[in-house]
């Protein structure tokens, strides 16, 4: 399987499993909390982890990698402080649902990394 579809593939599983799994511990009114928290995670994570994956063995993945875990912490810092309370989500299941997909999706990003890195 070539590395981009397996990436493709691994973010849309750990999106839907992690979206069912926050969906059934949350009650019906913070639903929209676990929906958001999904788009913001999918929307931001998916891309980074993408640059990143495809900056391994290269000059530039200091930087990318280092950019990446910059923007996640922006991200979850506008959840819990302008965005969360903007939309009148509450704030437990929002970044927990946040701060959880993060760190599945940062462990995807590392093993397909892992798996494209050349064979030598």
């Amino acid at each position: 399987m070539r590395v981009g579809a397996l990436y493709l593939l691994l973010v849309a599983g750990v999106g839907a499993l992690g979206t069912v799994t926050a969906l059934r511990l949350v009650s019906e009114p913070q639903h929209n909390a676990v929906w958001v928290a999904l788009a913001a995670a999918v929307l931001v994570q998916g891309p980074l982890g993408w640059w990143v994956i495809r900056a391994v063995g290269t000059p530039r993945f200091l930087m990318v990698w280092g950019f990446g875990l910059l923007t996640r912490v922006v991200l979850v810092g506008l959840m819990a402080v302008a965005i969360g309370p903007a939309l009148g989500l509450a704030p437990t299941p929002l970044l927990v649902t946040l701060v959880g997909l993060l760190a599945v999706l940062l462990m995807v990003e590392g093993g397909v990394a892992l798996a494209a890195l050349p064979r030598t």
